[in-house]
């Protein structure tokens, strides 16, 4: 499939899906070859006649959001952003959790994938803050969408080049090798429960002192549905917590009671 076919197509079905071409203009490839197998399957000869079928079969507006999932991640990705969550901003989180009488320190991180953020996160707790501060335990929720993205991060195994920006001796310590993947030790896993969610529809119970919310809904989602899911999401979030989103995004206009706490690595935090 031509790349223009491709944008010209996506510019059409994104806004259908509440997402924003901007976000998807570098990652269109992606997208695109899964595009291309996908009407392949159906055994539709190009994109045009793909556009025409969705147009007669909404059911496959379904299969077409699955497609344009982005999940690009690694272990410490961002490195300033995570040593600023690991010297700054955990450990002021934690002070709050004991100051308020909590047994835990509460984070959630939303799109997950396949778990190298929120695995990133707990490696911090487990290697760095967990001595400093042994009346408290530290839980993760990690929630996404995609079933399979799930089942790949409740293995916890990865390729060499997703934990090259691990700081020194990490991967050593947190992993070992299997084969051609190196595959997390049990007790790094201990604390992070996956959970099968849709931001756009639902979101964890509980609450929460730190909210990781980074390349995904800002970057993918139209803006007013980004709205929609900011103003939900910031609810679970405890005064004084911590809501992070990616480096490059911007929230959009409107009011989420949010002042910033670290603005160059996109840290806010919840007033």
């Amino acid at each position: 499939m031509k790349d223009t076919a491709c944008v010209d197509f996506l510019q059409w079905a994104l806004p259908q899906l509440r997402l924003r071409w901007p976000g998807f203009r570098k990652v269109r490839r992606q997208v695109c070859k899964r595009i291309d197998r996908r009407y392949r399957e159906l055994g539709l000869p190009d994109v045009a006649t793909y556009r025409a079928y969705l147009e007669t079969h909404p059911e496959e507006w379904l299969t077409l959001d699955s497609l344009c999932r982005i999940s690009i991640t690694r272990f410490y990705r961002d490195r300033g952003v995570f040593d600023s969550l690991r010297q700054v901003i955990l450990p002021a989180l934690a002070e709050l959790a004991l100051s308020r009488g909590d047994p835990e320190l509460r984070c959630w991180g939303i799109g997950c994938a396949s778990g190298e953020e929120v695995y990133t996160l707990n490696l911090v707790w487990h290697l760095e803050l967990q001595r400093r501060f042994p009346a408290l335990t530290g839980h993760i929720v990690a929630t996404d969408v995609d079933q399979q993205l799930l089942q790949r991060a409740q293995a916890g195994c990865y390729p060499a080049s997703s934990l090259k920006e691990l700081p020194s001796g990490w991967g050593e310590t947190a992993f070992v090798e299997m084969g051609e993947e190196y595959c997390l030790r049990d007790g790094f896993k201990t604390g992070v429960d996956f959970r099968r969610q849709d931001i756009r529809m639902e979101q964890p119970v509980e609450s929460f002192h730190l909210i990781l919310c980074r390349n995904s809904v800002l970057t993918y989602f139209e803006e007013p549905l980004q709205r929609q899911v900011l103003n939900r999401l910031v609810q679970p979030l405890l005064r004084g917590g911590a809501l992070v989103i990616g480096k490059t995004e911007h929230l959009p206009a409107g009011e989420f009671g949010l002042s910033e706490w670290m603005p160059n690595q996109g840290i806010y935090c919840r007033a």
